[in-house]
């Protein structure tokens, strides 16, 4: 399994977006440089009235399928 950190910065009105359907992934960069991409729903635990910040653990398996994200 491979495990990625990453830093999100996103606002209530760009999570929006997100969670009302126009947008269905989430870019981002991890520490290490690796462009990353992922299904912007898993995220729907961590939103609070501000958006979603913080650094987190995705792990993903040898298939580059999603297996879990967790708050750092």
């Amino acid at each position: 399994m491979q495990r990625h950190r990453l830093t999100l910065s996103i606002p209530a009105e760009k999570y929006t977006a997100l969670y009302g359907g126009k947008v269905k992934n989430v870019r981002a960069l991890s520490e290490t440089g690796l462009r990353l991409e992922f299904p912007g729903q898993i995220l729907h635990r961590f939103v609070t009235r501000d958006g979603v910040f913080g650094r987190f653990e995705l792990c993903i398996d040898e298939k580059n399928k999603f297996r879990s994200i967790e708050r750092l």
